[in-house]
């Protein structure tokens, strides 16, 4: 397993990579101090990037498109000191497969690598904003799979080949979920689900 690890602060990211040795020693462990030293990196199979959103040059949601941009394949964790349920929202809905903040615990991150690895999304509990409780068991099983596969950011084409499906009846499926969940896309229903603790 290769971890790509994208931030401008050397503490931070010698006691980042400290904890990652210790909570996956199997790792094969990568860092750059900025987006521009990405090219150098370009065609390495990362599994995973760890990227800041605060760094001079790139940065901000800048810096997660050029790291998307540079290695399309890789899920990239936005691991960061800003906080805002708006800058969560923006990262989760340009593609991210996660936010964590900076001041989590060893157990936090670790619990958010597995999830993410395993074809998950991370959203910590600071960006579930109150609201309505969502209604899971009012949706029909075909509603819960291709619901299942889309919040693991897999697009509507593939969710339909992987259910045998079309890409127009994928699209219905959503709607009818979104619709009875009460929220309008993908990162909404992500975070009602999350707020209700609920399994999909």
């Amino acid at each position: 397993m290769r971890i790509l690890l994208v931030d401008d602060h050397a503490l931070f990211r010698r006691g980042l990579r400290m904890m990652l040795a210790e909570l996956m020693p199997e790792a094969q462990l990568h860092e750059v101090e900025s987006c521009e030293a990405l090219p150098q990196l370009e065609g390495v199979p990362f599994d995973m990037v760890l990227l800041d959103l605060n760094m001079p040059g790139a940065g901000g949601l800048q810096a997660l498109e050029l790291t998307k941009a540079h290695f399309p394949a890789s899920k990239v964790l936005v691991v960061s000191g800003e906080e805002q349920p708006s800058v969560i929202r923006g990262v989760l809905e340009m593609g991210a497969a996660g936010f964590l903040p900076k001041t989590a615990s060893p157990e936090i991150m670790m619990g958010a690598l597995r999830i993410v690895l395993s074809g998950g999304v991370y959203v910590p509990a600071q960006a579930i904003a109150s609201g309505s409780e969502v209604v899971l068991d009012r949706l029909t099983e075909r509603q819960r799979a291709v619901l299942r596969l889309a919040l693991k950011g897999m697009p509507n084409k593939l969710i339909g080949r992987e259910l045998g499906l079309s890409e127009g009846t994928v699209k219905s499926h959503l709607s009818a979920a979104f619709r009875t969940m009460d929220v309008r896309n993908r990162t909404e229903a992500l975070y009602a689900i999350a707020k209700s603790g609920a399994r999909i």
